[in-house]
């Protein structure tokens, strides 16, 4: 039997159109005005090696190319997307230019590499963590993202192997807690009132606080039920009782769910965990740009 064709570079998840446009606000926000410093560099040709001196997942290298790009820079990747970075330093692109417009970019670029790279790599750890405990479910991401950041965090998710969850309020009809204390209506009504709202090419989830609630908001049909802050032993308890009565229902488990208490959260009734710490919480990895020429032309510092 001929084996599954490997899924599609998470790069094409990124229209060109909307790379241009993210670094052109970057850019804007970062140089609003004429950089002084840019009338002593000139635009004499420039070489520069990109360093990353963290061990890693690299990640956000289609923005870190806009930006160089939006500046007429040349950018050539010595290590892939998606690769694993080893600790010290490793050169992972030349950038060529003139020499004011490469350095305009320089920030733009290693703040998207930086961040996207310990996003994939705190997402590459959890589906590690997942998998090595035999769990076959899906590890995901949450909203909890930077705003203007939003499409960058989760790609890198998807770098990293992660799920980046829903991008925006209207790719998932969510009814969470405060939904429907605010609707003040019954759940049934509350649900009816979603799904028709949401039409038949959405999913319905709905957030819920108890085992109860749970299977009342299955029964109501919810395709997702959303068992947040749950301590891990309620957690599979209230997943069992939702599978053993609704068992096509998706249970997700979210809230407070941490790198290292994963795996307390990892069942067989649990079919997505999703974690906001992968983006909120993720450590960014170092990068740096040295410029060859004259002394130091090794990249050295």
């Amino acid at each position: 039997m001929a084996a599954p064709p490997a899924p599609p570079e998470p790069g094409v998840l990124l229209p060109p159109h909307k790379l241009r446009l993210l670094a052109r606000a970057w850019l804007e926000e970062d140089a609003p005005s004429p950089d002084p410093a840019s009338w002593a560099v000139g635009h004499a040709p420039c070489h520069a090696q990109l360093l990353c001196k963290s061990a890693g997942v690299l990640a956000g290298t289609p923005f870190a190319q806009a930006a160089w790009e939006e500046t007429g820079c040349r950018v050539s990747w010595r290590v892939a997307e998606g690769s694993r970075l080893p600790p010290g330093r490793t050169v992972v692109a030349e950038v060529e230019g003139p020499g004011a417009a490469l350095l305009l970019a320089e920030r733009v670029a290693l703040n998207c590499l930086g961040r996207c790279s310990g996003v994939a790599t705190a997402a590459a750890r959890a589906v590690a963590t997942a998998r090595g405990r035999g769990w076959a479910g899906m590890v995901a991401g949450t909203r909890k993202t930077t705003p203007g950041f939003r499409l960058a965090e989760k790609y890198a998710l998807a770098v990293g192997g992660a799920d980046p969850h829903r991008y925006g309020l209207g790719e998932l009809v969510m009814l969470k807690d405060n939904h429907l204390l605010a609707a003040r209506a019954p759940l049934a009504q509350v649900v009816g009132a979603a799904r028709r709202a949401g039409g038949f090419t959405r999913r319905l989830a709905v957030e819920c606080g108890s085992a109860a609630a749970a299977v009342a908001a299955a029964g109501a049909g919810a395709d997702i039920v959303l068992l947040d802050n749950f301590t891990p032993q309620a957690l599979h308890a209230a997943a069992g009782e939702v599978k053993a009565a609704h068992p096509g229902v998706t249970v997700e488990a979210s809230g407070g769910i941490g790198l290292e208490t994963l795996p307390q959260f990892l069942g067989p009734h649990v079919d997505v965990v999703s974690m906001g710490v992968l983006t909120h919480g993720a450590a960014a990895l170092d990068f740096a740009l040295r410029v060859l020429g004259g002394e130091g032309e090794d990249g050295t510092p």
